[in-house]
């Protein structure tokens, strides 16, 4: 057999609020119904997601999650982060329904990922299907630390374990610490403060991004980490 197609089935509280979230994604409608049981299909070019409604449903508890296997992370990430804007002004960052970045992921053999939390608490999470090149393993004390929180916090969804992870390292600077894994560091920690409904935690580690120090080539190389810190600005309340 051919051309078999499967189609995760995921619980929410609303499927209207599901159907709107997903629409600021570039998702349409494919189906719809009321009765007996409510229940909405919805697609995005190959990728394919059904939801049914659940009464008093607590996102909160939900285990709903499936994987979707993209060839580039990064452009799909950024097609999510255009609707978000163009909707929300901002990349939702907190709260559900939100958003993390595509990070190369330690317990996926360093394939780079991001996750969408849905309005229903579901996690859509994205992986690479293939890598464009061999990821190498993390190096340094704060490349180690930054992939350990990763797999807690992007992984996982335990904002509060990464939090320890990035705070121990950052509480114990070394001369020889890359001062872009510095960045990324700090950038994520504030991402995770974020997470965690902790805006004053996020602004002083953004703070304490612009005070670190680059070269021009450090610079280029934490580009996609001051993108990110430019959207969890815009999302500080």
């Amino acid at each position: 057999m051919t051309n078999e197609v499967t189609i995760p089935l995921l619980p929410c509280p609303s499927i209207d609020d599901i159907v709107d979230f997903y629409s600021v994604l570039g998702f349409h409608t494919t189906y719809k119904q009321r009765k007996p049981n409510p229940a909405a299909g919805l697609q995005r070019e190959d990728l394919n997601l059904q939801f049914f409604e659940i009464p008093g449903f607590d996102p909160a508890q939900s285990y709903g999650s499936c994987i979707v296997l993209t060839s580039d992370t990064r452009q799909l990430y950024q097609a999510f982060a255009a609707g978000m804007r163009a909707a929300y002004g901002k990349v939702l960052v907190s709260g559900t329904p939100r958003m993390t970045r595509p990070r190369a992921r330690k317990n996926a053999d360093g394939l780079s990922g991001f996750s969408v939390i849905d309005p229903g608490g579901n996690w859509i999470r994205i992986f690479q299907n293939t890598p464009a090149s061999p990821t190498p393993a993390p190096t340094g004390r704060l490349g180690k630390a930054m992939a350990n929180a990763v797999v807690q916090a992007d992984s996982r969804g335990d904002a509060r374990q990464a939090a320890r992870i990035l705070d121990s390292a950052l509480a114990h600077p070394e001369p020889d610490d890359d001062p872009v894994a510095l960045v990324e560091v700090l950038v994520y920690r504030a991402e995770v403060a974020m997470a965690l409904n902790d805006p004053p935690t996020a602004a002083e580690m953004l703070a304490r991004v612009e005070r670190v120090a680059l070269s021009a080539d450090d610079a280029t190389r934490a580009a996609a980490a001051y993108e990110a810190a430019t959207d969890l600005a815009a999302a500080l309340p």
